[in-house]
């Protein structure tokens, strides 16, 4: 079964949606990397059985996200936030260059640090996310 990462991250956004057993099923997978036979140790189920509820948990977050979108929103707003923070460093760059007043300057910096801390704000790893779709 190959594995599709960005369910890892619908798994955050969504995870309330499913039964406690899908979830740990699903965060077994993802997050702590374990096997199918590990996790029908781990949980007293067949293999088979842990398959399934993965399957059908992947299903359901797929779902939610076609119906909500919050993964797609997300990734926009990085790369919004991603542009601002471009766009104003580079600004930065030059007005050091031509030597701007000091005004234009905080406002840019403040720019800057809003939107990075804009940026900090999602999930860990999003950017690669975004690189691989």
């Amino acid at each position: 079964m190959a594995k599709d990462y960005t369910i890892a991250y619908l798994l955050d956004l969504y995870g309330a949606v499913l039964t406690d057993k899908q979830r740990a099923l699903v965060d077994y997978y993802y997050n702590d990397d374990l096997s199918l036979s590990e996790i029908s140790e781990n949980e007293g189920i067949t293999r088979q059985g842990a398959r399934d509820g993965i399957k059908r948990a992947e299903a359901q977050l797929k779902e939610w996200e076609e119906k909500l979108g919050l993964l797609e929103k997300r990734r926009e707003q990085t790369a919004a936030a991603d542009r601002i923070c471009g766009a104003a460093a580079q600004a930065l760059r030059l007005l050091e260059q031509r030597g701007r007043p000091g005004e234009i300057r905080r406002l840019l910096h403040t720019i800057v640090q809003t939107a990075g801390q804009w940026r900090s704000e999602a999930p860990a790893g999003e950017a690669e996310l975004e690189t691989e779709g």
